[in-house]
């Protein structure tokens, strides 16, 4: 159903093991190198702990769309994705290739910035646990996993802050529950509280996307609809093409959604489409198994330019 679509030299982004934050670094280094000419990287700020939020930017085009990975901390397979993607389409671009019957040439007049993991904390703190941190820090963060030492299923910033629950439309309808610091679901005092959030939002802000993605695990479905208003049919039409083009199912509208989350807040201020698309099959309170990876990069291989050629009818 998906044919591969491998650009001959692409080699950088390794999928055979866990994707650290250690890695991502590293990795963005080598595409900097290979790739310098083509792409733009860019801190767009810091995590709680000081880490840096990385932005890599293909394409020439003024109008922008982005793709947003690790909102939450055991979702680093999206990381992964973006990484393959940002990879593949860079060596696509220089090259003049196609990725399937899909030209480059539309990164002239639409850039794709992807900034693949924005919870490098709870990233971390997902695959290393308490390891390293210091013993105030480790404390702390044992508190906030109910004293477990397995961290597999942490979501949170290092705050204990749920970083999808950060923003402002319909977050004051978000249940207050935990009430304090936890793995998972905290929102926190207020809307962009957490460092992270703070510095999307004003990344966001500076390159007004015409489209925006937020890719999570799990459950091979895409969130496209939250007060779209006069806009629906045209948000509705695009989360059809990435459906067709995933295989994933398109989630059915619900009027009672509370929000709370990047989409819906993305799809409230600036009036243009937001999805959030979840990748792998559902795995649990857990990040997906590596196995899974290749068949979902398969499936949204093509998601970037596909939304790039989108974005040049929105104004």
């Amino acid at each position: 159903m998906f044919l591969v679509i491998q650009p001959v030299h692409a080699q950088i982004v390794k999928t055979n093991k866990a994707y650290s934050y250690q890695r991502l670094v590293q990795d963005i280094a080598k595409i900097d190198e290979k790739y310098g000419q083509i792409v733009e990287i860019q801190a767009i700020g810091t995590s709680h702990l000081g880490q840096k939020i990385w932005g890599i930017k293909v394409g020439k085009g003024k109008k922008n769309v982005v793709l947003i990975g690790a909102h939450h901390g055991r979702e680093w397979l999206t990381s992964l994705l973006l990484m393959k993607m940002l990879e593949n389409y860079s060596e696509a671009y220089l090259h003049n290739e196609r990725i399937g019957s899909l030209p480059m040439a539309t990164l002239d007049e639409v850039s794709i910035w992807f900034i693949p993991m924005l919870n490098p904390d709870g990233v971390t703190i997902q695959q290393n646990g308490i390891e390293g941190f210091p013993p105030e820090i480790q404390k702390e963060l044992l508190i906030m996993n109910d004293g477990y030492i397995d961290f597999k299923g942490w979501k949170a910033n290092a705050k204990g802050v749920d970083l999808n629950r950060q923003y402002p439309a319909g977050w004051k309808k978000l249940k207050n529950e935990p009430s304090i610091p936890y793995y998972k679901y905290y929102k926190g005092k207020k809307p962009f509280e957490a460092r992270e959030v703070i510095a999307l939002r004003n990344f966001i802000n500076k390159i007004n996307p015409s489209i925006a993605v937020a890719y999570h695990t799990a459950g091979q479905e895409i969130f496209w609809n939250y007060k779209n208003g006069k806009h629906l049919k045209r948000d509705k039409a695009i989360a059809k093409k990435i459906s067709k083009v995933t295989g994933y199912k398109l989630a059915k509208p619900d009027k009672d959604a509370i929000g709370g989350g990047f989409t819906d807040w993305f799809i409230t201020s600036y009036h243009k489409p937001a999805m959030t698309i979840e990748i792998s099959p559902l795995v649990g309170e857990t990040s997906p198994p590596l196995s899974v990876f290749h068949k979902e990069w398969k499936r949204n291989q093509r998601v970037g330019l596909v939304l790039a050629k989108e974005a040049k009818k929105i104004h």
